[in-house]
């Protein structure tokens, strides 16, 4: 049940990247990984889904959603990895990012909380090693106070 109401969830919240643009799902290829990245408002969560997942809504806090496939294998299964790196917003400011793995049957994700203000950026820039190789992932998130 947790699996159907996350994809629920992220099609909601892509739905709404395509309204607003407050956010958005990306992929990079980065050697043998397929990085799916996204970073939403928390509150685009519902309370229930919050709580499932124990995150904090707040019209200031957001959520990195991380997913690595591998894509030497049929399928590209998702993959184990560990994830470190750090944000820090235009002036300069370092945001901590402490990542939660979720399994659910097939699919593995990396979860992250992080506050913001209104119309802040957010400059991520994340390594991302799977026991065999290492890769850097960057990437920006405007966020929003709704």
């Amino acid at each position: 049940m947790k699996t159907l109401l996350l994809k629920v969830l992220i099609v909601l919240s892509l739905s709404f990247s395509f309204v607003s643009g407050a956010s958005a799902e990306n992929m990079k290829k980065l050697g043998s990984m397929n990085v799916h990245y996204m970073a939403i408002g928390s509150t685009f969560f519902t309370p229930e889904i919050a709580k499932v997942y124990g995150i904090t809504r707040s019209r200031y806090n957001g959520l990195v959603n991380i997913s690595v496939l591998d894509n030497t294998k049929t399928g590209n299964p998702a993959k184990t990895v560990t994830i470190n790196g750090q944000a820090k917003n235009n002036l300069g400011q370092f945001k901590s990012l402490e990542f939660k793995e979720v399994k659910e049957g097939n699919a593995i994700y990396y979860l992250a909380q992080i506050s913001y203000n209104h119309e802040e950026t957010i400059h991520f820039n994340l390594t991302i090693n799977d026991g065999k190789e290492q890769q850097t992932l960057k990437f920006s998130q405007k966020f929003y106070v709704d």
